[in-house]
């Protein structure tokens, strides 16, 4: 089989949005999708690698163990220019290389990909995080009881969206919750698509110097948290002192802004189906409410720049040869939306088994907080409409900034009254 030549015209991307459409993959997403699997698009540096828009090849590759994951690897479809290393002292013995973005194993291949993964798989086991559930319900309570004791309107992602999960992050790993502002705004700046490498790799060096930091804390005084857990490892040997900053950089972004803007844009777009909304209001059946936050996931899959990766070998898939060396994006929102594999999948359906959507991943890196990310999201959307039942946008739709300029998708504010 020949292989197709990258195109001089071959579309940029990410690709924009269209305009009233908020909710949906970008139109020329559409196109290419019905034309094949497979395509050539243009990077930000000229680069062209193959983007995948169709389920089937997304999780067949994602799940390829010749798909590297290595952002270091020649080839490499970067979605920004690569920050700096951020300042300070060298990596100590057996701390793995730092990697674009900062964003440590999650950027990484098997074996040190799981070595350092199974250091913190257990923090975030179904069974742990079904008994964090409590506690989740709480943080939701708490923060609906001072939505209600307060004036309206009010913007939800400042006063709900965002607390929730932070509250939920910081609990788990032990940083103390009284610091969110100054990580929320430096994740913002590591998860912005025009910030500039230098912006990037100052904000990506203060966080992982806070970390070090509570690293440092919990190595002298350990406590039930995960990272007192990870300073063990290194006091034990297991894990450079600098690797642990980097997972706990890791997990604190992941841990916040993900489901933040999840929670946002999820009752956004709720409320713009009500008849949806009606369904997850009025259902009481927890079974339910954990399938329309699926369907949820599916609709809107909120990480919009595309799962990367790299060919390690010739790959044969799709009518296409990939070969090696050659960047792959699995776009994963326009997967979800494959009627292939989900009939009628531009409708928002809180019926719809969607269990097996792609929002998480697939293969050995899938989402490791998909469990708590869930368990969050099932008590917001089974909780915040039922006891705010007429809870309704404050401003016009074309009024509400969203969040076209980042790696993570939703909005900067969601102004609601009731």
């Amino acid at each position: 089989m020949t292989p197709t030549a990258p195109s001089a015209d071959a579309p940029e991307y990410p690709m924009p949005r269209a305009a009233g459409c908020p909710f949906d993959p970008p139109p020329a997403l559409r196109e290419r999708q019905a034309e094949g699997p497979l395509t050539r698009v243009r990077l930000w540096n000229g680069d062209t690698p193959w983007l995948v828009t169709r389920y089937a090849e997304q999780r067949a590759l994602l799940g390829d163990p010749r798909v590297s994951a290595d952002a270091t690897r020649p080839g490499y479809p970067l979605p920004a220019p690569v920050a700096p290393a951020p300042a300070g002292p060298a990596p100590g013995a057996g701390a793995a290389p730092p990697r674009p973005g900062g964003l440590g194993f999650i950027l990484m291949d098997d074996p040190e990909h799981a070595r350092q993964r199974r250091m913190v798989t257990a923090s975030f086991a179904v069974r742990r995080i079904e008994a964090l559930r409590p506690a989740v319900q709480r943080i939701v309570d708490d923060r609906i009881d001072a939505l209600l004791a307060g004036p309206k309107p009010v913007d939800l992602v400042e006063a709900f969206a965002l607390p929730v999960p932070s509250l939920v992050i910081c609990e788990l790993l032990g940083v103390p919750y009284a610091d969110h502002d100054f990580f929320q705004e430096h994740s913002r700046t590591v998860i912005r698509r025009g910030a500039t490498p230098e912006e990037r790799g100052a904000a990506i060096g203060a966080l992982r110097d806070y970390l070090d930091g509570l690293v440092g804390d919990r190595l002298a005084d350990p406590g039930p948290d995960l990272l007192s857990g990870l300073a063990e490892r290194v006091r034990n040997g297991e894990l450079a002192r600098e690797d642990a900053a980097q997972i706990g950089v890791l997990l604190l972004i992941a841990g916040h802004e993900t489901t933040a803007n999840m929670i946002a844009l999820g009752t956004l777009a709720l409320l713009e189906h009500p008849d949806q909304l009606a369904r997850l209001r009025d259902g009481a059946d927890p079974a339910f409410v954990a399938s329309a936050v699926e369907e949820l996931l599916r609709y809107l899959h909120i990480t919009h720049n595309g799962r990367r990766r790299v060919a390690l070998e010739d790959i044969e898939i799709g009518g296409e040869v990939i070969r090696a060396g050659e960047g792959l994006i699995m776009a994963n929102d326009i997967g979800n939306r494959d009627p292939a594999a989900f009939p009628d999948p531009d409708r928002l359906d809180l019926g719809r088994d969607a269990r097996h959507h792609v929002a998480f991943g697939f293969g050995v890196h899938q989402c490791l907080g998909q469990s708590l990310a869930r368990v969050e999201l099932q008590a917001v959307y089974g909780t915040l409409y039922r006891r705010i039942p007429t809870l309704r946008r404050a401003v016009p739709l074309e009024a509400v900034p969203f969040k076209h300029d980042g790696s993570v998708y939703g909005v900067y504010e969601l102004p609601v009254t009731w």
